[in-house]
């Protein structure tokens, strides 16, 4: 039975990666930097709280990261953790860039001491390729990052790269597009949309408030995103990949979607708020994920307004 470590566990992608390597026959432990101090709901929601192993783990601190692996001795290794939100970026720019770059690095370095044959998994984002205009992103497109979340992860990427040809660590990046779930928290805006007009439709007078609705962003969902990660991971020839619905649609749209899911026209609803602009905006996001679908046999299932349905449905007030 193989051995699985999480780091990161408390989040969207964490909660839904475990119940599938769960479900794949794994042994999983998951770490976040105080287990005693978080009620991990997530795992609670999907079941699976009393079957994943929990240790307490900084990846700031290179001695926390090599007491978790000479305990768990695992198989692979998904690093999901450091600060997550594009937008608190922005406010936070330097925990930023620690929590994903120092991060990362760590645990490369504490793999290269130790000289593990674990697989290690780093979860990239869509965002370090930053403008792709209308043509979409590939693997060998140039990285333009424009936010202090986006620069962390083109680093965290090139570190990757780096252990994995210097060292010859197994090591991939997965470059994620957007991807939802109702674990998304409320301060991501897919999650404000959806939430906003569920409370309205069952008779909240409040009004829907966002910055700039016509960007344009590839949209999945995070149970198949996973799903990739684990794919990913089962090459014998360490790679790394694209991973995106291969559509995308603008935030106008998917609030539109969202509220005539629940029987509303967003125009009564919505209120522009020029405050809530970000200082840079990637304006139009795309994505080929064709290498994904022909090396890994992975595609999204759901995109679009269809996308948008799905979380209406599955999201609580």
């Amino acid at each position: 039975m193989p051995t699985a470590l999480i780091i990161g566990i408390s989040g969207q992608d964490g909660g839904l990666l475990a119940q599938l390597l769960l479900r794949k026959g794994y042994t999983v432990w998951g770490t976040s930097r105080d287990v005693e101090g978080r009620t991990f709901a997530n795992l609670e929601t999907l079941g699976i709280a009393g079957r994943v192993r929990l240790r307490s783990m900084n990846a700031l601190e290179l001695s926390s990261i090599l007491n978790v692996l000479a305990d768990v001795n695992p198989d692979e290794i998904y690093n999901l953790g450091g600060q997550s939100s594009v937008g608190l970026s922005f406010d936070q720019p330097a925990e930023t860039l620690s929590s994903i770059v120092i991060g990362t690095q760590n645990i490369l370095e504490s793999l290269r001491t130790t000289r593990s044959r674990a697989r290690f998994y780093s979860a990239g984002s869509s965002e370090c390729f930053g403008e792709t205009g209308a043509l979409p992103a590939t693997e060998t497109t140039a990285f333009r990052p424009i936010s202090p979340y986006a620069v962390a992860k083109a680093c965290a990427f090139w570190q990757v790269a780096s252990y994995r040809d210097a060292y010859g660590i197994h090591a991939v990046t997965g470059l994620l597009f957007n991807h939802e779930s109702r674990f998304r928290p409320p301060r991501f805006v897919t999650s404000k949309i959806i939430r906003t007009a569920k409370r309205i439709a069952a008779g909240s007078d409040e009004k829907l408030v966002l910055g700039n609705i016509d960007i344009i962003r590839d949209w999945g969902h995070a149970a198949d995103y996973v799903d990739a990660m684990w794919r990913l991971m089962q090459t014998e020839r360490p790679r790394d990949a694209v991973i995106a619905s291969g559509t995308s649609i603008s935030l106008r749209r998917f609030a539109e979607a969202a509220f005539e899911a629940c029987g509303l026209d967003l125009g009564d609803h919505l209120r522009i708020d020029p405050a809530l602009f970000r200082p840079n905006e990637i304006r139009e996001s795309r994505a080929d994920p064709s290498a994904a679908r022909t090396e890994l046999g992975w595609s999204a299932s759901l995109s679009g307004p269809a996308l948008v349905q799905r979380l209406v449905e599955e999201t609580p007030l």
